[in-house]
Order: C-alpha cells, then sequence, then structure tokens
C-alpha cells in the first residue's frame, strides 16, 4: 500500500508539473501573439496596439491591424493548432515518431486539386473565394481515402505498416504528377502555383477565419475525448484488442479526424509541411507521452511555430512554409539520426 501511494503521489506530481508546462505554452502563444501583432513593414508600437484596439488609433493603424494582422495572426494559431494534432494523432495510431500529415498524401492531395484547378482556369483572380479551400479539402480527403482503402484488407483491416507504406507510396506518385503538371502552366499560373506549394499563407482574411473555425471547434473537442483510445492504440495491436478496444473502428475514426484536421488547415493555409512532425515531438519532450495532455501541448506548440514563422516571413517577405522548413529540415535529420 506504501509503495502504491508513493507512485500515485509521484504520479499526480509528473501530471501537474505537465499541465503548468502547457499553461506556459499557452502563455507562449499569447505573448508570440502580441508581438506578431506589433511587427510588419509598418511596425505598431504595443502601445498603438492597446490604442488600436480600444477604438482609439487612426483609421491607418485599424486598417492594419483588423483587416492585415489580426485575420493571418488568428490563421496561423488554428493552422499551427490543426496540423500538429493531426500530426500528434497519426504518430500515436502508426506509432511511428516520423509520421506527420504528409505521411498519408493529405497535403499532397490537396496540393494535386489546386494545381490542377489553376492549369484548368484562365484566371484565377476571377474565381470564387472559397473555391480553393472546398477544392484543397476535396483533394486531402480523397488522398487519405485512397490510401485507407489500399492498405485495407478483409483479413486483419489496416494494418500500421500497410498505411505508412501505401501512404509514402500515394504520396510519391502524387508529387510527380505535380511536378508534371507544373511544366505545363504558364508564367501567371506557375507563379501563383510556387507561392502557394510553398505554404503561403494565403486565405488572410476574416472569411478564411470563419471558414476553418467550426472544423476547428468540432475536430479539437473530438480528439481531445479520444486521449485515452489514442493512449491504447500506441501499445500496440494485440495489447489494444487485448484491453478491449476496437481496433479498426477507433484506428478508421482517428485517421477521419486527421485527415479533416490536416485537409482544412491546408485548404486555408497553403501546402505547409513539418508543423505537424516537429509540433507534437516538442510537446512531448516538454510532457510526456500521456494524450491527455500531449495533444493539448502539441496543439499550442503547433501555433507558437507558425506564428513565429509566419511572423519572420512577413519581415523577410518569404513564404512562411519555407520559414518552417529551414526550422524543420534540421530537426528532421536529427530525428532521423537518433532513430538510427
Amino acid at each position: 500500500m506504501a509503495a502504491k501511494s508513493i507512485y500515485a503521489a509521484s504520479d499526480t506530481r509528473r501530471r501537474a508539473k505537465a499541465w503548468s508546462t502547457v499553461v506556459g505554452l499557452a502563455l507562449l502563444v499569447v505573448v508570440v501573439f502580441v508581438v506578431s501583432m506589433n511587427t510588419g513593414y509598418i511596425r505598431l508600437s504595443p502601445l498603438d496596439v492597446g490604442k488600436t484596439l480600444l477604438g482609439f488609433g487612426t483609421e491607418k493603424q485599424s486598417l492594419i491591424l483588423f483587416q492585415f494582422r489580426l485575420p493571418r495572426i488568428v490563421i496561423s494559431v488554428l493552422v499551427g493548432a490543426g496540423f500538429a494534432l493531426a500530426g500528434c494523432i497519426l504518430q500515436g495510431i502508426t506509432r511511428n515518431p516520423l509520421a506527420d500529415p504528409g505521411l498519408i498524401g493529405v497535403n499532397s492531395g490537396a496540393s494535386l486539386m489546386v494545381i490542377l484547378f489553376v492549369a484548368l482556369r484562365p484566371s484565377i483572380s476571377a474565381s470564387p473565394p472559397y473555391t480553393l479551400p472546398f477544392l484543397a479539402f476535396f483533394g486531402a480527403a480523397a488522398a487519405g481515402a485512397l490510401v485507407y482503402f489500399l492498405a485495407y484488407k478483409k483479413s486483419d483491416g489496416v494494418s500500421v505498416l500497410r498505411l505508412v507504406l501505401v501512404g509514402i507510396a500515394v504520396q510519391a506518385g502524387i508529387s510527380a504528377a505535380i511536378i508534371v503538371l507544373t511544366q505545363r502552366l504558364n508564367p501567371e499560373q506557375y507563379q501563383f502555383a510556387a507561392t502557394w506549394l510553398a505554404g503561403s499563407l494565403w486565405g488572410v482574411n476574416w472569411k478564411f477565419v470563419l471558414t476553418l473555425l467550426p472544423w476547428m471547434a468540432v475536430l479539437i473537442p473530438f480528439v481531445m475525448a479520444k486521449a485515452r483510445t489514442l493512449n491504447v492504440l500506441s501499445l500496440g495491436d494485440h495489447l489494444s484488442v487485448g484491453l478491449g478496444a476496437r481496433l479498426q473502428r477507433e484506428r478508421l475514426l482517428l485517421l477521419l479526424a486527421a485527415v479533416a484536421l490536416a485537409g482544412s488547415c491546408v485548404a486555408v493555409g497553403g501546402a505547409i509541411s513539418f508543423i505537424g512532425l516537429i509540433g507534437p515531438h516538442l510537446a512531448r519532450r516538454l510532457v510526456g507521452s500521456r494524450h491527455e495532455i500531449l495533444l493539448a501541448a502539441s496543439a499550442l506548440s503547433g501555433s507558437v511555430l507558425l506564428i513565429a514563422a509566419d511572423t519572420i516571413s512577413r519581415i523577410s517577405d518569404t513564404p512562411t512554409g519555407m520559414i518552417v522548413a529551414i526550422i524543420g529540415a534540421p530537426y528532421f535529420i536529427y530525428l532521423l539520426a537518433r532513430a538510427r
């Protein structure tokens, strides 16, 4: 009994420490959010930002803050959290620490649909504003469905190994198709496609915020409610079944949630890579591997990373996705070296 009470006390302290880290990450999101509001081609001091938020700023300051910066920063918060949560889910159900939404072809599927639309449409600016998000989400969902269908077998459903291998193969095939299509674009079309593929946050007005917000409002609570299921699935197929988990059903639901999160984020934020890989890894180092805490920490880490990357992007006039890649590529190599 004494040993049990000591273990329970130690576990309580670990949980309290992990949750305090989550609170710290939330405060960091607020700090980076405020810094980002002050940063750009036209600098607004903290006093100017405060006055403008309270309605006492000039017309120019109000335009800069409310029409240009705030929508973009809010999109960064939502997209960063969505990508990181999708990556955390995939790493949990595949038990692969290098998994991210690109692993199941979500980013590639969305990109292919956008490139097809650009190639077939004579004028992109004349298109309705929600056309590209809808097509990108459809492409992401179609790619995820194709991977699941090809990885499924009647004998044992979807195994982790088949899911990963099929995802890599589908992603490679779609990427090859994208390269072929981009070679046939005219200069104007190619410029737009290259910017979108580089991961530029292009949906930067309040309409796109309102488009993405319902997806996040539904999917994030659903994923948080599945934290215990992710804990069980992370133990392996045999143990999961032994503990009473409905393996194939739960894996399918979580895979659908990851595809929906990543697809909606790609549709609004562009083809941004590495957030789904780096966010969960940083969170796991900070709070451990219990998904009740890890999911919240991953979402906050992803938001911090993307706000910071987008702030640097606005200063340097470089696509946000490239800034994330500059940060993410060395970290990815480090993870590969550790895995080896």
